[in-house]
């Protein structure tokens, strides 16, 4: 597979209009942590015109889960509940996530979020870096317990610069 093209990913997304949160270390990325990730996570809204946005946006990245030989697309049954569609795209790998930390879902999380401008000019919403942070210390999965204090310096680098 070529190189994962994140920010191609997201602009696919903002130009299908779905409604969606950057979760996980791309979110760190791109508020400027120094780290580096495998794959775009985000929480979708899960209302049915949402998910038939996404769908329609999956297609044109040729979806298909990643852990399954069988190369199945997602459907809306996938993307319409709390659970996780860990996918290939033509551009890299994208988990759609229902929800994340303790079933929090898109409404949820909208107010922990930031709006930010893509190069096209279209805006995408991100998860804040206390909300990450506060998200990887209760999920207490190594990895996101190794990510921490590169988080936590990048929050106090942006705070001081305020």
């Amino acid at each position: 597979m070529p190189s994962a093209r994140f920010d191609d990913i997201l602009e696919h997304l903002a130009a299908h209009e779905v409604d969606f949160i950057v979760v996980g270390m791309t979110a760190g990325i791109l508020q400027g942590a120094p780290v580096t990730t495998v794959d775009v996570d985000i929480v979708h809204r899960r209302t049915p015109e949402n998910v038939a946005r996404l769908l329609a946006a999956l297609e044109g990245l040729e979806a298909v889960d990643r852990h399954d030989a069988r190369q199945l697309e997602p459907k809306e049954s996938h993307l319409s509940g709390p659970g996780h569609q860990l996918l290939a795209t033509r551009l890299g790998d994208l988990d759609c996530l229902g929800s994340i930390d303790e079933e929090r879902g898109y409404e949820e999380l909208l107010p922990m979020a930031e709006e930010m401008s893509l190069g096209s000019g279209r805006t995408i919403r991100v998860l804040s870096l206390p909300a990450l942070i506060d998200a990887k210390e209760r999920s207490a999965r190594p990895k996101d317990l190794a990510a921490l204090p590169v988080l936590r310096a990048t929050l106090d680098e942006r705070t001081q610069q305020d």
